[in-house]
């Protein structure tokens, strides 16, 4: 039974925690748009090699990492400027002054390119640090003997589940709407980007720099 809670815990947070539109989903539909389904599902495993292991390792180290203020500041703040730099790089596409999807999708394997660019998700380590430690403080889910394979397990079939339904309902959506067809991948997705940006940019500033003001 614990393996099964195990299992139904890690699934529910990572799928949950998949579903927000971000750059790995993008450039999954992207691949699954030009290349087809075995693109797509080479990706998603490249995807999920790097995922496994920093969930795992987080889950190890959940209380070192947490200790590491400097780390987890340095990971955020890096990851508000990646976000503009995504909404930048998408919208020049869009422009035609550079081909952005273009070069993801150029790469002849589309398991390397899963794995570099969830190389580069440096924001997934925060996340999973302090879920981690709120699921073991709270004994949601348990570290006896091979029962933290079942929770890394749960965790990328749960991320597995949600990208492929986020980057089947993006394919269905451009293929049935011409608006968005047009304008998805040049204009909406990174205004998208941008706001998510504004949005962690903020959080980066009250976290650290607003209480020193108060």
């Amino acid at each position: 039974m614990q393996a099964l809670k195990n299992i139904a815990v890690g699934f529910l947070v990572s799928f949950l925690g998949s579903i927000p539109l971000g750059y790995l989903n993008v450039v999954g539909y992207d691949v699954y748009a030009r290349s087809g389904t075995n693109a797509m599902l080479l990706y998603l495993l490249g995807v999920m090699v790097i995922e496994g292991i920093v969930i795992y390792g987080t889950l190890i180290f959940a209380n070192k990492l947490m200790s590491h203020t400097r780390l987890i500041k340095f990971i955020e703040g890096f990851s508000v400027v990646f976000m503009f730099v995504l909404a930048y790089v998408f919208f020049a596409s869009g422009k035609g002054e550079v081909v952005a999807t273009d070069d993801f999708t150029q790469y002849r394997s589309p398991l390397l390119l899963g794995i570099v660019l969830s190389c580069f998700n440096f924001i997934s380590i925060p996340f999973w640090t302090g879920w981690n430690l709120y699921l073991l403080n709270n004994g949601h889910i348990s570290m006896v003997k091979s029962q933290k394979f079942t929770y890394v397990f749960g965790t990328l079939i749960g991320t597995f589940t949600a990208m492929v339904i986020l980057i089947l309902s993006l394919n269905w959506i451009t293929t049935k709407t011409e608006f968005f067809s047009k304008y998805l991948m040049g204009a909406i997705i990174p205004i998208g980007f941008a706001a998510m940006g504004i949005y962690q940019a903020v959080k980066f500033y009250r976290k650290y720099f607003g209480k020193k003001l108060g």
